[in-house]
């Protein structure tokens, strides 16, 4: 008699509030918030229920803010605009991570505005 032993998935809500919360290493390390949450999601998204919504939320997510900045970056000189919509940028990066975590925590599915759907 074969095992399903592999193809079950687990709940495992705590991983995804910390894989949503991973995203603000980016605040201690300068990159991290991009790496470990790829890390977490492409060992766990076939393992944990979930992971691979959450996952590539969060990637989708974090790759926008790296765009977002890149084109800001020259803004900055030709109309100083690019200050306003790095604070922005800055402010989304540290408060919807926290959010979604908290909706991981009830079992919500993550939504990340402004996303770009660059991985689905």
């Amino acid at each position: 008699m074969e095992s399903n032993y592999h193809t079950l998935k687990r709940t495992d809500n705590q991983l995804l509030v910390i894989t949503h919360l991973s995203q603000l290493l980016t605040y201690v390390t300068g990159f991290g918030g991009l790496i470990v949450p790829l890390i977490i999601w492409a060992t766990q998204k076939d393992k944990v229920v979930d992971m691979d919504v959450h996952g590539k939320a969060i990637l989708n997510f974090q790759i926008s803010i790296l765009i977002y900045s890149i084109i800001s970056i020259p803004l900055i000189f030709l109309f100083g605009l690019g200050i306003l919509t790095l604070i922005v940028i800055g402010i989304l990066a540290l408060v919807l991570p926290i959010v979604n975590a908290v909706k991981a925590s009830n079992r919500e599915l993550p939504s990340y505005p402004l996303s770009l759907n660059l991985i689905s």
